[in-house]
């Protein structure tokens, strides 16, 4: 995709589309499917952890248990990801950071915020889809 013919409007709204369905994906835990929303060797780096998930089978493994721990505790996780700030770069790669909340409805229960972070990706054209190669997640207050 020549980004430097794609008018920021569109490229802009592909790139909401593409966080739309991404974080749909996460929340219905389709795991798999969520997965290949990265590159095959896409990396997600979360606080806490020493190093970052890498590959799309670690990445689907990681969403799929934490999609089982959210059901067995009765949970529904919502996330949403806004203020996008979109940087087309030479190479042909978008940056995008953005503020991502995670809302979280306990069974029963009154939806409240669960986490409010920034998160920076690094995404590809691969074959007209939008990819995530590299995404680093901060959270405030951690």
């Amino acid at each position: 995709m020549d980004l430097a013919l794609l008018p920021q409007e569109r490229l802009r709204a592909g790139i909401e589309q593409f966080y739309a369905r991404h974080m749909q994906l996460l929340d219905t835990g389709r795991a798999e499917e969520w997965a290949r929303t990265f590159t095959e060797d896409g990396t997600f780096a979360l606080p806490g952890r020493p190093e970052p998930s890498r590959g799309r089978a670690e990445l689907a493994e990681g969403a799929s248990r934490a999609y089982a721990a959210q059901r067995a505790a009765g949970e529904t996780h919502r996330h949403w990801h806004g203020m996008l700030d979109i940087t087309t770069q030479d190479d042909g790669t978008v940056r995008v950071r953005c503020y991502a909340l995670v809302v979280l409805t306990p069974r029963g229960g009154d939806p409240r915020l669960h986490r409010a972070c920034v998160c920076e990706d690094v995404l590809v054209d691969e074959g007209g889809e939008w990819k995530v190669r590299a995404r680093v997640v901060t959270r405030d207050g951690a």
